[in-house]
């Protein structure tokens, strides 16, 4: 067994490749076009398109999917190691094909989707081609799906789609959405909801309105499904599946959230080291106050180990191929991520005085985007909960009136451990 820090010699190479086409290419786009999900900006797609011909020529082209679905995969742990580089840029994961919430929706196809599902849907998403929309929050119900009200009752060769659905991401640009709705009252939640595909354009299927996070250019969006009839053949997996089908998606989806946060992290810091050895006050600049290098200091140490919490659940993804096995440690990172990005980027939007809370700053948006981190995928209470729980799973209680430290019981029989070992010693003198 052998312990590294570093990858493969070849890898690298694709790395340093992807860092460099990345900053040059890549990253001016976020100044220049407003969304990577709007594929009616022809402008920005026919510019994208050459970019995304010279990733897939390099192989780095969808690099979470397996080779049977036209990945080269690489696994989680480099795939890690590439979204360190991709976070930096809101275009490089569409240029890279790797893009929320394409890449979980893709997954879920691929492991459930029949093979018309996957030639209709499957085969232009990871070509780029087309986005889709994962919708499942509801307005009172937030992230919990034991709480959604959202319907699909039988109906011959259809299913009707009743109730409203919450912060969708980018709707407005897909060409479907995949849908979680209660199929089966009288059952738990559990067993009772399922999965559709829907197309957005479908009678009875509206947007009330697209909403906008401060700062950020992506839409979330307040759906509505008013007797909108969905053909039978558009369920996604079996009918009561769609928490198994949720977990193999958010599973993936909270994993690369933290992934492309490490770059996010990494950005603000470098940032306020770029800042606090460029700013004079009182005779020399600020990186030399000692209350300057205590953030300096806070912040290193809080980014690096995020990442390689990061870079460790990844590796423990890649070793078990089983999201369920590497619970705790996915639930780690999702709650760990929100604190480490606001931290960092809340030490380097002070140190820019007022320059960092102003729009001609990105440390505003880093600062709002790790509450955001803090929502997504389930919020930070929640999966502290489920460390909680998966923790104590390995503990058993123990029986009597003082635990197994108590000193004096220990003391005890420390004391006959040793008389023991004494009077084997002298017997056999």
């Amino acid at each position: 067994m052998a312990w590294d820090f570093e990858t493969d010699p070849e890898y690298q190479e694709l790395l340093d490749w992807a860092d460099e086409f990345v900053r040059t290419e890549v990253e001016p786009l976020d100044y220049v076009f407003p969304n990577p999900y709007d594929k009616s900006d022809k402008e920005a797609m026919d510019y994208v398109r050459p970019l995304k011909e010279e990733v897939k020529r390099r192989g780095l082209w969808a690099c979470h999917l397996g080779p049977e679905l036209g990945g080269p995969g690489f696994g989680q742990l480099k795939l890690a190691l590439l979204n360190e580089i991709l976070g930096r840029s809101s275009w490089a994961p569409s240029i890279f094909g790797c893009q929320a919430p394409d890449t979980g929706n893709a997954e879920i196809l691929a492991h459930y989707g029949t093979e018309a599902q996957k030639a209709k849907y499957l085969q232009p998403l990871m070509d780029g081609d087309i986005g889709s929309c994962y919708v499942m929050t509801e307005p009172q119900g937030g992230s919990d799906p034991t709480l959604f009200k959202t319907t699909a009752v039988r109906d011959g060769d259809e299913w009707i789609l009743n109730g409203e659905k919450w912060f969708n991401s980018e709707a407005r640009h897909a060409s479907f959405w995949i849908v979680m709705a209660v199929t089966n009252t009288d059952v738990s939640p559990y067993q009772g909801m399922s999965m559709f595909i829907v197309d957005p354009s479908a009678p009875g299927v509206e947007i009330v309105r697209n909403i906008t996070v401060h700062g950020f250019s992506e839409d979330e969006a307040y759906t509505r499904f008013t007797n909108a009839r969905i053909p039978a053949e558009n369920m996604l997996g079996a009918e009561g599946g769609a928490f198994a089908i949720a977990q193999t998606r958010l599973g993936g989806g909270r994993v690369h959230h933290a992934m492309r946060t490490v770059a996010q992290v990494r950005k603000a810091f470098d940032m306020m080291c770029e800042r606090v050895i460029s700013r004079e006050a009182r005779g020399g600049t600020i990186a030399k106050l000692q209350m300057t290098q205590e953030r300096i200091a806070d912040s290193w140490i809080e980014m690096e180990s995020f990442r390689l919490l990061v870079l460790r659940t990844a590796w423990l993804i890649d070793k078990h191929q089983d999201y369920l096995k590497v619970r705790k440690d996915i639930s780690a990172i999702k709650a760990a991520m929100p604190k480490v990005m606001h931290d960092v980027a809340q030490r380097a939007l002070h140190l820019h005085g007022s320059l960092g809370v102003s729009e001609e700053m990105p440390l505003a948006k880093m600062f709002l985007y790790s509450e955001v981190m803090g929502l997504v995928d389930g919020p930070t209470e929640v999966h502290k909960v489920t460390i909680a729980k998966e923790v104590l799973k390995d503990y058993t209680p123990y029986e009597g009136l003082f635990p197994p430290s108590h000193i004096p019981a220990l003391t005890e029989k420390a004391r006959a451990h040793v008389a023991a070992r004494l009077e084997h010693r002298v017997g056999n003198l």
